[in-house]
């Protein structure tokens, strides 16, 4: 009976972890069309007006807006529709990590903002924590040289992701989770905003309406996902806003000579 029930128990592992291996191999394959549509495009970048407020946007694939019909439909292309004046500098790229945003940021040209896009390689490439805090701490701090206002923006729950099936999807929901924990902490601990775009699969558009929210990569935010976390953008730090006030203001001031 012993011997029978061992069986069973190591014929039901092997079932497992077959299953587990082959949810794994199809993430891969959707991850590596992905990578493919990423690499099309270019990001947003536009010079307005001298006297309008200045953005500096840094991060991965989002920052260039990878999954957007075009440019003008990415979040930064959305923020400009939002502020005609506004000026964008992007330096989103490719497959960044939040180790790789610090070249990003060198230079010691100011901003009147600084826009942090991104994270999910962080969560994909599974970045240990400690590492993790470590860079986004030193992004923070090298952000704030760049600019008084510095705002972090990591994208939703990877786990929601419909490629990702279980055991992958718990995994990449708790990878998610602790992502979004750690910014938050760092962005508050370094005078920072942090917007969370974090829901759990019964809360999350991406998880309901997916065909509509993603774009056909499954991974990346769609037109109707961009504009989304513009609304999250605005509804939790108003980020439009204090860049119209800025520019305002300087209009006021009038031309630097």
């Amino acid at each position: 009976m012993n011997r029978q029930k061992n069986i069973a128990v190591i014929a039901g592992l092997s079932v497992l972890v077959g299953f587990a291996a082959a949810t794994a191999g199809y993430a891969v394959l959707r991850l590596r069309q992905s990578a493919r549509l990423a690499h099309k495009g270019h990001p947003f970048d536009k010079l307005a007006r001298a006297e309008g407020a200045r953005l500096l946007v840094v991060g991965d694939s989002t920052a260039k807006g990878t999954g957007a019909s075009g440019p003008e439909c990415s979040l930064p292309g959305l923020l400009c529709r939002a502020n005609p004046s506004l000026t964008v500098v992007n330096h989103g790229q490719d497959g960044a990590r939040f180790e790789d945003f610090l070249a990003q940021l060198e230079a010691d040209e100011r901003f009147d903002a600084v826009l942090i896009l991104g994270g999910g390689n962080d969560v994909l490439r599974m970045t240990r924590d400690a590492a993790l805090r470590d860079s986004i701490r030193r992004v923070a701090q090298r952000a704030r040289v760049r600019s008084d206002l510095v705002v972090f923006m990591p994208p939703g729950n990877i786990g929601n992701v419909s490629f990702f099936l279980p055991p992958w999807s718990w995994w990449m929901t708790y990878r998610s989770r602790r992502l979004h924990a750690i910014v938050s902490e760092e962005a508050r601990a370094n005078g920072a905003l942090y917007v969370s775009l974090f829901r759990d699969r019964d809360d999350d558009p991406f998880a309901r309406h997916p065909k509509r929210m993603s774009a056909r990569d499954g991974l990346h935010p769609g037109d109707a996902g961009y504009e989304l976390w513009q609304r999250e953008l605005e509804a939790q730090v108003q980020l439009s806003a204090k860049l119209r006030k800025i520019g305002r203001s300087a209009a006021a001031r009038g031309p630097a000579f």
